[in-house]
C-alpha cells in the first residue's frame, strides 16, 4: 500500500526548509516528508558559495526602483521588498529566541549595503533615489556622497588609485546584513527531523509527480544509492527544487508551466581570502547592470562570512552549461524543450539582442578579463590575489 502524508517537499534548500518550518508552526500535526537528491541538503543554490549571501532589502538593489520615462522614482517597489525581508529576520529572530536556530551569527552578520555608480548620468539617478528613499522609514540611515574622502571611508577598495576627473558618487545603508543561507537551511532541517511526524530522505530524487481525481498527488522516487524506487502520496506538494523544477513540473501534466523554458547559462565569481584585502572591505556594494544585461548580471562587490571566515566575492559572470542544476545532467537543456516553450525560448533569442551580446562577451572573458571587470570597482585587483568558483 503507497504511504500518505500531508505534503512533500522536493527540495533540500532555504525554500522546503522555510516552507517546512512554518508548516510545523501551523500545522504540527501534518505529516511532511522532504526529499533530497544529494547526499546532504544546502549543497545546490542554498549552498553559502553558490549565491551572493546578500540579505535582499532593496538598500542597494538598484532594479527594485527603476527610472520612469518621464524621470519620476516610485518607491513601492523597494518598500514591498524590504518589507519582506524585514518579515524574514522576525522569523528568525523567533526562532533564534526558541532555540531553533543558533547564535544569529552563526547564519547573518551584520554588513552595511552600498551602491556605487560612474558617470554623470547614474550619478545624478542614484542622487535622486536617495532623496527619495531617505524619507521612508525603512530606509532610515541612508547615506550619500559624492566625496572621494568619504566613499573612501565607507570602502576603501573603490578608492585607492581611482583616477580623477571621473564623476561616481555611492549610497551607504548601514542596517544591511550578509545571510549565509546553507547554514540556515542545515539548521532548520535539524530542527525539523527532531519531530517524529517529519521524515527527510536525502539520496532521493524525484522522478515524476501526477495527479489523482480526488486532487491528490502521487509522489515517484528513487533512492540514488541502489537505485531503489518508491512511490508516496500526498495532500500537498511544494517543489521547491530549483532547476530540477521545470522538469518535474514539465512531467505533471499542470497547464501553467506550458511557456516556459530555461537557457544554458551558468554563473561564476571571483573570490579571495587575501587577509591585507579583506580587512579594507566591509560593505556589500552593488552597481548598475551593463546595457542589455539582465538583472541578475548586476555586478557586485560583497563581503562574505561563511562558516566563520570572511572572504570577498566579485561578480557574477554568465557562463554557458546545459545543467540546470550545479550537479545536474549534461542533457537537461535538451531534454525540457516541448514544442510548447519553443517558440518562447526562440523569441527571447531572437528579439534580444542586447542579452545574446552581453552573454557572448562573458563567454569570451578570460581570467585575466574578468579581474579586469572587477579593477572598475577595485582599481587595485591583482590577477593573483582572485581565484574563480562556479556557482
Amino acid at each position: 500500500m503507497t504511504e500518505s502524508v500531508d505534503v512533500v517537499l522536493i527540495g533540500g534548500g532555504i525554500m522546503s526548509a522555510t516552507l517546512g518550518t512554518l508548516l510545523r508552526e501551523l500545522q504540527p500535526d501534518w505529516k511532511v516528508v522532504a526529499f533530497e537528491r544529494l547526499g546532504d541538503v544546502a549543497e545546490e543554490s542554498s549552498n553559502a558559495w553558490n549565491n551572493a549571501g546578500t540579505g535582499h532589502a532593496a538598500l542597494c538593489e538598484l532594479n527594485y526602483m527603476p527610472e520612469g520615462k518621464d524621470g519620476s522614482l516610485d518607491p513601492a517597489k523597494a518598500i514591498g521588498i524590504n518589507e519582506q525581508f524585514q518579515l524574514s529576520r522576525q522569523l528568525w529572530s523567533t526562532l533564534v529566541d526558541r532555540g531553533v536556530l543558533d547564535a544569529p551569527t552563526t547564519f547573518i552578520n551584520s554588513t552595511p549595503h552600498m551602491t556605487f555608480v560612474r558617470g554623470q548620468k547614474d550619478v545624478d539617478y542614484l542622487r535622486h533615489r536617495y532623496e527619495v528613499l531617505k524619507e521612508q522609514p525603512l530606509f532610515a540611515g541612508i547615506e550619500f556622497s559624492e566625496d572621494s574622502r568619504v566613499i573612501n571611508q565607507w570602502a576603501p577598495l573603490l578608492m585607492e588609485q581611482r583616477r580623477k576627473g571621473e564623476p561616481f558618487a555611492a549610497t551607504r545603508v548601514p542596517s544591511g546584513t550578509d545571510v549565509d543561507f546553507g547554514s540556515l537551511t542545515r539548521q532548520l532541517f535539524d530542527h525539523l527531523t527532531e519531530d517524529d511526524r517529519f521524515t527527510l530522505r536525502r539520496n532521493h530524487e524525484v522522478r515524476k509527480l501526477s495527479q489523482r481525481k480526488d486532487g491528490t498527488w502521487d509522489v515517484r522516487y528513487r533512492n540514488v544509492i541502489g537505485r531503489t524506487p518508491g512511490a508516496i502520496n500526498a495532500r500537498f506538494v511544494f517543489v521547491g527544487a530549483g532547476g530540477w523544477a521545470l522538469k518535474l513540473l514539465q512531467g505533471s501534466g499542470i497547464p501553467e508551466i506550458k511557456g516556459y523554458g530555461c537557457f544554458p547559462i551558468g554563473g561564476q565569481w571571483l573570490k579571495t581570502s587575501n587577509p591585507a584585502i579583506v580587512a579594507k572591505h566591509q560593505a556589500k556594494v552593488y552597481s548598475q547592470a551593463p546595457v542589455g544585461a539582465p538583472p541578475m548580471s548586476v555586478p557586485h562587490l560583497d563581503t562574505r562570512v561563511v562558516d566563520g571566515e570572511t572572504s570577498l566575492l566579485f561578480g557574477p559572470f554568465a557562463t554557458f552549461s546545459p545543467k540546470f542544476l550545479k550537479q545536474g545532467g549534461m542533457l537537461d537543456i535538451v531534454t525540457q524543450v516541448r514544442p510548447h516553450n519553443l517558440g518562447s525560448m526562440l523569441k527571447v533569442a531572437f528579439t534580444n539582442f542586447d542579452l545574446i551580446k552581453y552573454l557572448v562577451s562573458e563567454l569570451l572573458k578570460t581570467h585575466h578579463k574578468k579581474v579586469a571587470t572587477l579593477r572598475e570597482f577595485m582599481p587595485t585587483a591583482a590577477d593573483d590575489d582572485w581565484e574563480l568558483l562556479q556557482a
